[in-house]
């Protein structure tokens, strides 16, 4: 892990006036609610532990308070370990994530935005923090460097803020009639299920809060008195180099049989639980043998001694550009402690340096995970891989009752101590790999300790639906982008603790996460959704590429060489942009800037700069941008027309060498979770984008508002032919195209009613034609609606 920023614009951030409230020892005044030793958790040995998952049949408002206290001062406990106000404003090294200050307010922002959404509350409480604060990064690759721009809010604003959120929060949990004594279940359809939803949530960025402190450098933190301390293990003196069966425990595997498992969490289990965990799959597990064990850093050092890291044949292209981008030698929070080429090693933990605990697990991402696997293959000569999520639940012991959910009984601490569980914040580290309590079958930290891969990606579980306050929680990462991870960690508490937690990440990110290996001849079942016809892969191929390249810069002739065919709705891109733009100048705007959102390869992108004088491009596709990048950079490209199966004949993008290409940028980025630095555009294109997200709501609720996507008196230009398909969309994020009872809810009349309800009038409406060439006998028509509005307020 190195701290190389070379972008220093974050600095503008830095006022100089808090680092005396932001030293070692907090003020009193830093506590926005609860102060640890009065906080519900506090524990006789001085520190503040997770509570137990509420069980929502039988709460009480006690408890229902107390639930939210516990996980309110945890998290500003967790951030009174960052010393200085640099900690809060500094990106972290990777600069693929906000700073800190992001979330010490993005949760409090979503108890806002989630209440209201629900009814429980009138009003915003800031909208621009709710606005700023709302949506977090997908670091989408890592080598996207094109975050940590914007100027934050200063600190002690943002304090103030949290604590006027804990006020609200306080009021609907101390006033609500449905957690009255002796109140009904409270169930997904319950307004106060946003309640809840709201205490999970700041509980998942506890977690990765934690991870992004865990990056800092040492001089910008300190372990907080009274946060969970390591364990007593870390004392122990750490032997070189480690030996097999003394340092750290050989690797067992163990069998496991052929089963029938059912997947999903009952809809009637009495906790919260996010969409992706309902819904049910059957699923026949074939014998495999496991680990006993997570795999400790003893082990996954003989692959770094054995030169894991230098050999491409242990790495998917995609793992070996990544740790060749980062120049990853070993794993990222092992700290050289010797000559180069000596291999040895201390460990960092969350708030400091240890001697290496060669017994720990290893925390890696998912592609050192499966490097590591595919090497131990050749040196075992038998195919070792990750678990499938069906094997990890083959290693588990039997579910059948709310007593069988440890989290949902036990604090953390008692959980550690009482039942071996390194879970729910019961201790502030890794664990021994056979340290805890095994399986019924004999493994280990199959929950708690950390997190582990899978060889799955995220994918839903048939039957599992959207929830209404939450449409973009899952959906966007059911990509084929985002691999799964079960089981939680040390500091997983709330239902990401609970037997049912489904999570995922990128392959490339860091949490508290480490892996099992698997030997089997079979690959488990493993669900992956990165099949060329997959939603997240459905633009990520040379054909689709040269088949947009010619819709965006093909002639008439060449889009649709019949002369009997519709040639008036060839070049819909360019024609989507000039109808903007003639909109546009109708309304007096004549320059400015301009944004593209869905823009592919650019063609919309380079005709809006013939006007304004600056335009940023943005689409989901890598390969989309990598051609758009290449027409800004040279103005030119070649690409092939398919004409029948595999023949084709070869054609040349070319941008209008009139129009100034340095006026356009492109930047790969999802639709759904635009970064907050983008704002007050004079134009904004949207053209045929709104039904290929898994959440229209989210891009169109980024338009107006608190540093919305369009100034106040710029206009968008919305165009969709609402070709719904779940896809792409969830049937329960669609804006239309379905019965609503007896009423037949319609796309458009969703959108003027959302459109309007945020500020904007509709200035211009048509239909507006296009032609899409597969081949030279087959061609896509398509009529979209085109609107044009204007923001008034």
């Amino acid at each position: 892990m190195t701290d190389d920023l070379t972008d220093e614009s974050w600095r503008q951030n830095l006022e100089g006036r808090f680092d005396d409230r932001l030293g070692p020892v907090r003020p009193p005044d830093w506590w926005t609610a609860l102060t640890p030793e009065r906080c519900p958790g506090w524990t006789a040995d001085g520190t503040l532990t997770s509570l137990p998952l509420p069980n929502l049949a039988t709460c009480t408002r006690d408890e229902v308070r107390a639930y939210f206290d516990n996980g309110w001062t945890l998290t500003e406990l967790l951030f009174s370990g960052l010393i200085g106000e640099e900690a809060f404003y500094r990106p972290p090294y990777h600069r693929l994530r906000h700073p800190m200050v992001f979330y010490y307010c993005h949760p409090p922002a979503l108890y806002v935005n989630k209440l209201r959404v629900a009814g429980l509350i009138p009003a915003p409480l800031n909208p621009y923090f709710e606005r700023i604060f709302e949506t977090g990064v997908d670091e989408m690759r890592w080598d996207d460097m094109s975050k940590n721009a914007m100027r934050w809010p200063a600190f002690d604003e943002a304090h103030a803020y949290r604590k006027a959120v804990y006020a609200l929060v306080r009021r609907v949990i101390d006033e609500h009639p449905g957690l009255a004594d002796g109140h009904p279940p409270i169930k997904q359809g319950d307004p106060l299920w946003a309640l809840f939803m709201g205490f999970e949530h700041e509980r998942i960025h506890l977690e990765t809060s934690s991870v992004l402190i865990h990056e800092l450098p040492l001089r910008l933190v300190r372990r907080p008195a009274g946060w969970a301390p390591l364990h007593p293990s870390a004392t122990s003196p750490a032997a070189f180099p480690p030996l097999p069966g003394r340092d750290y425990p050989e690797m067992d595997l163990l069998p496991v049989g052929a089963a029938r498992l059912q997947l999903g969490k009952p809809a009637d289990w009495p906790t919260y639980g996010w969409d992706n965990e309902y819904g049910s799959r059957s699923v026949d597990v074939q014998p495999f043998r496991a680990a006993r064990g997570l795999v400790s850093n003893g082990e996954f050092w003989q692959f770094v001694t054995d030169g894991g890291y230098r050999e491409h044949e242990w790495w998917s292209d995609t793992g070996w550009s990544w740790r060749t981008y980062r120049n990853i030698k070993w794993p990222t929070f092992w700290v050289p402690d010797g000559p180069a080429g000596s291999h040895r090693f201390r460990l960092r933990t969350l708030f400091e340096e240890i001697g290496m605990r060669w017994d720990w697990p290893a925390e890696v991402n998912w592609h050192e995970a499966s490097a590591y696997c595919a090497w131990l293959s050749a040196r075992r000569g038998q195919p070792c891989r990750l678990p499938s999520e069906a094997e990890h639940h083959a290693l588990r012991d039997r579910i059948g009752a709310i007593a069988d959910d440890p989290v949902m009984n036990m604090s953390g601490a008692a959980l550690m101590h009482e039942r071996g569980l390194n879970l729910n914040l019961g201790c502030g580290s890794s664990t021994p790999v056979n340290g805890g309590r095994p399986t019924a079958r004999g493994f280990h930290d199959v929950f708690g300790n950390v997190w582990q891969w899978l060889g799955d990606q995220f994918n839903p579980l048939p039957g599992a639906e959207v929830h209404p306050y939450y449409d973009d929680f899952s959906s966007p990462c059911y990509d084929g982008e985002h691999q799964m991870i079960l089981g939680g960690s040390w500091i997983s508490t709330g239902d990401e603790a609970s037997v049912w937690s489904r999570f995922h990440f990128r392959p490339h990110f860091f949490q508290h996460a480490g892996f099992r290996v698997v030997q089997a001849a079979h690959d488990g079942g493993a669900v992956r959704l990165d099949a060329a016809d997959a939603p997240g892969r459905a633009y990520e191929n040379a054909g689709i590429t040269s088949e947009y390249l010619l819709l965006h810069y093909g002639s008439p002739q060449e889009q649709m060489p019949h002369e009997s065919g519709p040639r008036d709705a060839c070049q819909f891109p360019l024609r989507s942009a000039r109808w903007l733009i003639d909109g546009a100048h109708e309304l007096g705007i004549t320059a400015g800037r301009a944004l593209d959102v869905g823009c592919a390869v650019g063609g919309a992108s380079f005709e809006l700069a013939s006007v304004f004088r600056e335009v940023l491009g943005i689409d989901l596709s890598r390969s989309f941008i990598d051609a758009a990048d290449t027409l800004r950079e040279k103005g030119v490209l070649e690409y092939t027309c398919r004409d029948e199966g595999e023949l084709g004949h070869p054609l040349q993008a070319r941008v209008d060498p009139a129009i100034d290409r340095s006026r356009v940028a492109f930047r790969q980025a999802d639709a759904c979770s635009l970064p907050a630095e983008l704002m007050d555009y004079d134009a904004v294109l949207l053209a045929n984008l709104l039904c290929r997200l898994p959440s229209p709501k989210s891009l169109l609720g980024r338009l107006g508002g608190p540093r919305g996507l369009v100034r106040t008196g710029g206009v968008v230009a919305i165009l969709s032919p609402y070709t719904w398909l779940e896809q792409f969309t969830p049937r329960g994020a669609w804006l239309g195209g379905y019965m609503d009872a007896e009423r037949a809810v319609r796309s458009a009349d969703t959108l003027k009613a959302l459109l309007d309800a945020d500020g904007f009038e509709l200035r211009r409406e048509t239909e507006m034609p296009l032609v899409i060439r597969e081949h030279a006998r087959k061609y896509q028509y398509i009529v979209t609606h085109a609107m044009l509005w204007q923001r008034v307020r």
